[in-house]
């Protein structure tokens, strides 16, 4: 026998659409993931840094990310929820309720417990409601939007129950977790940890498949998708890092490792793909043997939890907590995060990423029309025309990926 007969030749993959061709594709099947959004954001960034007066500032800039922490947070939450089909319109008054309760818990004159302690606590209380409202949706069967409706009553009043005023937040360490600045060289190390990571990340990924015989779909495609999470890191901890800003907010460390951990529980557990199922069509995923009614239990236990770390970052940023708490248009803002970022509403299409850029979105527009001196009627008018519009293009998509068989 031959050498080469004892050495078969290795299969060769068929060859793969160019570019061009693959991304007209996907356009046509309405496979658009978040482009749209990423592009509308560089768009709404160029206009106002050339028409708004120091929008382009490292204090704005820094501002701008001190604000959208809270909500960010609470818009990851929001996502895996929307993930499985539901809705959870108590989260904005829920993260209310983690702010009352750090801000009783640490008062010098009744409890005085530690400050971590104080925050362990908000989380556990926030996700004990998650899980109470979860349970009535998946074992009693009642929708999700009437149970959340009632838990939006329901937190609003005991937030107004609980708090005897404004209670200002007197501990240091619980304030931090929306005023503390990393200082110059802690930036440059957090953006190198960051972008390590999110590289070995996908250098594993690619060998990883490659060894199950799955070649990179494009070069080109895979060293942009390498380069642009360090680009992105190295440049905001550099404009972060400038005179007139201070330096690094812990906000942007709690958004970034929050959505590392909650990215791998969507996308690498056997949870998550649970979860994409469950949203896809829950009588199938049943079948399948998911327990459905568990899936949606903890998707709202998560939902909780985030709302809780959100209001604490919230009720930090005030440094107090007062009856408005989780008001105003919070409950809007993280909801139009989650679907201008494009999680699809009908359950089963979206990631936890989408909050992160549809939050920057929203808050970029808002900050931009408030210097350049925008009524605050005209900020919610536009911000509500995005959410329609957002909702629209979903509906839409939807329907182009029905009729194209994905």
């Amino acid at each position: 026998m031959t050498a080469a007969a004892q050495a078969p030749e290795p299969e060769t993959l068929p060859p793969l659409e160019p570019l061009r061709d693959r991304i007209w594709t996907n356009v046509r099947a309405g496979n658009l993931g978040p482009a749209p959004v990423l592009i509308a954001l560089a768009a709404v960034v160029l206009i106002f840094a050339f028409t708004a007066q120091n929008f382009w500032s490292p204090a704005n800039f820094q501002n701008i990310i001190t604000t959208m922490a809270g909500p960010t947070l609470i818009a990851y939450g929001v996502v895996f929820v929307l993930l499985i089909g539901e809705i959870d319109l108590s989260v904005a008054y829920v993260s209310g309720v983690a702010g009352v309760v750090v801000a009783q818990l640490q008062r010098p004159d009744k409890a005085n417990l530690s400050w971590w302690l104080c925050v362990l606590l908000a989380i556990l209380a926030t996700t004990a409601i998650g899980a109470f409202q979860g349970s009535i949706v998946a074992l009693v069967g009642v929708p999700s939007f009437v149970v959340t409706l009632a838990g939006y009553e329901i937190w609003n009043g005991v937030i107004f129950k609980g708090l005897p005023g404004v209670i200002t937040i007197q501990s240091n360490r619980i304030n931090d977790f929306s005023n503390y600045l990393f200082g110059t060289r802690a930036g440059w190390i957090i953006a190198a940890i960051v972008s390590v990571l999110y590289v070995a990340g996908m250098l594993w990924s690619a060998f990883s498949a490659r060894r199950h015989g799955i070649g990179l779909r494009d070069r080109l495609v895979f060293v942009f998708k390498l380069l642009v999470v360090p680009v992105v890191a190295f440049l905001t901890v550099d404009i972060l890092n400038k005179p007139g800003s201070g330096g690094v907010p812990l906000g942007v460390l709690l958004m970034v490792g929050s959505l590392v951990v909650l990215e791998f529980v969507a996308k690498r557990t056997t949870f998550g793909r649970h979860v994409y199922a469950v949203g896809g069509n829950a009588e199938a995923a049943r079948r399948a043997g998911i327990n459905v009614p568990r899936i949606r239990i903890i998707v709202f236990m998560i939902a909780g939890a985030m709302s809780g770390l959100g209001g604490i970052v919230l009720a930090a940023r005030l440094q107090s907590v007062d009856l408005n708490a989780g008001g105003g248009t919070l409950l809007l803002d993280v909801i139009s995060a989650a679907v201008i970022g494009g999680t699809s509403l009908f359950g089963g299409r979206g990631e936890v990423r989408n909050a992160l850029i549809g939050s920057a979105l929203i808050y970029t527009i808002q900050s931009g029309m408030f210097i350049k001196g925008y009524a605050t009627g005209i900020i919610f008018i536009v911000t509500g025309l995005i959410l329609l519009l957002a909702v629209t293009f979903d509906t839409v998509v939807r329907r182009v990926q029905q009729r194209s068989g994905r």
